[in-house]
């Protein structure tokens, strides 16, 4: 079982910078692979980033390219998602996730956090 809990969201204008943290309690949290998702009001959650096990692979999804970056500390459980340049459209709540690392690419994750408010105004 591992517990996740996000921080770091806030209400900030379009340009500014966020850091999210997600720190994670449980065991073997180094053999999950980690991912943010996002939800905006009246839409579906999205993927946004995801980060493999040992760090060494990341994927961001094409609208946050170029302005976001998802980061893991094993040694402090804690996995990162540095946003830069943000625009009104980005205004979500945001959700980490962990994910066994066997397990197959398009499988659920397996736990989630509850979520941190990022508000970006014009």
């Amino acid at each position: 079982q591992v517990q996740l809990v996000e921080s770091g969201g806030g209400l900030v204008q379009a340009g500014d910078s966020l850091r999210l943290s997600c720190a994670a309690s449980g065991p073997l949290f180094s053999g999950y692979n980690m991912g943010w998702f996002r939800q905006a009001p009246g839409k579906e959650r999205e993927i946004v980033a995801t980060v493999n096990y040992d760090g060494g692979s990341t994927i961001h999804a094409d609208s946050v390219k170029g302005r976001f970056t998802i980061s893991r500390d094993d040694a402090k459980m804690t996995v990162y998602l540095q946003m830069d340049s943000l625009k009104p459209e980005d205004t979500a709540v945001y959700y980490c996730a962990a994910r066994w690392r066997t397990k197959a690419t398009n499988s659920p994750y397996d736990f989630w956090g509850q979520g941190t408010q990022v508000t970006v105004s014009s």
